[in-house]
């Protein structure tokens, strides 16, 4: 094998690298919720609740400038073949803090002082792309909630599977192990800007690999937005991509 051979020359399922799996986007799946949307990836689908805005408890928490996103994530325990144990975990809440930060990037709060806008993120069903699926039906639950959004976040995981780039991980890629084994990079791309909200690393790459993966990582969220903008002009349907 050369320098320049890749160990993964081919994806199971068919795909080629650069291309989605099937994507599906509903809103309005939870009535009495001022928002709420699934978005699921092949076998990954996230369901996103919005409750707000509304004031914040405990008060000393409170902001009088403007009003604060809190987001919650949680893997169900039936979501992977083990068992999840429930409740809380040291991951839900790393997730839950960076989905935070990401989504803060798009939203509005200033006219909300002293309030919150909950955002509860459950993943009932996992194949790998958990967060970036959880980001994505979340954005599109603040927007039908009516939250003042500057833009919408659509979010994508790249992969490097030994030295080959792969767009929208699932499991059996996320646990290559061949070469250099596998590199997982979630992240996230507001629609209108281009900015990146959301950007981790998990493994080993070069610069130019991150710079090609965050250029394969903003075409794909391309299509993602477009699927997302129809689900949220006709809620209640899905809406496949």
């Amino acid at each position: 094998m050369t320098k320049t051979e890749s160990a993964y020359k081919k994806r199971a399922d068919g795909r080629k690298f650069d291309e989605l799996r099937p994507v599906i986007a509903k809103v309005g799946v939870v009535p009495s919720a001022d928002g709420s949307a699934m978005y699921q990836s092949g076998k990954t689908r996230a369901l996103a609740v919005v409750r707000g805005p509304r004031l914040l408890h405990p008060k000393h928490l409170e902001n009088p400038e403007k009003g604060i996103l809190r987001v919650t994530y949680q893997m169900m325990s039936f979501s992977v073949w083990d068992r999840i144990k429930p409740g809380n975990s040291r991951r839900g809440q790393e997730i839950g803090k960076v989905s935070e930060w990401a989504l803060n990037e798009i939203v509005d709060l200033d006219a909300f002082p002293n309030s919150v806008v909950d955002v509860i993120i459950q993943i009932p069903q996992a194949d790998a792309g958990t967060r970036v699926a959880g980001l994505n039906a979340a954005a599109m639950a603040l927007a039908q909630a009516g939250v003042p959004m500057r833009e919408m976040l659509s979010a994508v995981a790249v992969g490097k599977m030994d030295r080959t780039l792969v767009v929208d991980v699932d499991k059996e890629e996320e646990d290559f192990e061949d070469g250099e084994g596998a590199t997982d990079i979630p992240i996230g791309i507001t629609s209108r800007t281009k900015k990146i909200a959301l950007l981790q690393l998990d493994g080993k790459i070069s610069i130019p690999e991150l710079r090609e993966s965050i250029s394969m990582a903003k075409k794909a969220c391309e299509k993602i937005n477009e699927v997302q903008m129809k689900a949220l002009k006709e809620p209640g349907k899905e809406i496949k991509g």
